[in-house]
């Protein structure tokens, strides 16, 4: 029923799904979106998850590196159609287990205050509030997390 795939930022069915995010944070952002529009291509994102209901791409998030010890979580979105089943942990989990594969001992990441599904996600995932950091730091709808991984 569900199926967690690891693909790259070329894949067609994750820039379907970051068109949509896209569109969502256009709107939520307003007057702000093309600040944070600069910040998130695609091109950088070699690590995607997918998350896949019933064979449909549904939820999707990407790494990025931050610096040598931390990636930076990107690009979190889940279709509306498939909000509160629990996807997007599965995204963020499937995500830190690449981090650390890939050497990594952490993972920071940046979302707006007016996501508060995203924030409360990051929260119950054990992701904590941090300083925000470069290019967020007067940006006031900001808010960045970081979490260490085992």
């Amino acid at each position: 029923m569900i199926e967690i795939k690891r693909s790259t930022n070329e894949d067609p069915e994750f820039l379907a799904l970051v068109s949509m995010l896209n569109a969502d944070l256009a709107i939520r952002d307003g007057e702000e979106h093309s600040f944070y529009d600069q910040f998130n291509g695609t091109q950088q994102l070699d690590q995607v998850v997918m998350v896949y209901f019933l064979g449909e791409p549904v939820s999707c998030g990407a790494l990025k590196a931050f610096d040598d010890e931390f990636a930076e979580v990107k690009r979190m979105f889940t279709h509306p159609d498939y909000r509160g089943k629990g996807l997007a942990a599965q995204v963020l989990t499937a995500l830190e287990e690449w981090a650390i594969e890939s050497g990594y001992k952490g993972c920071v990441l940046e979302t707006g205050k007016r996501q508060p599904e995203a924030i409360r996600l990051y929260q119950k995932c054990g992701y904590e509030v941090i300083p925000n950091f470069e290019p967020y730091t007067n940006m006031e709808n900001s808010v960045c997390f970081k979490k260490m991984l085992s």
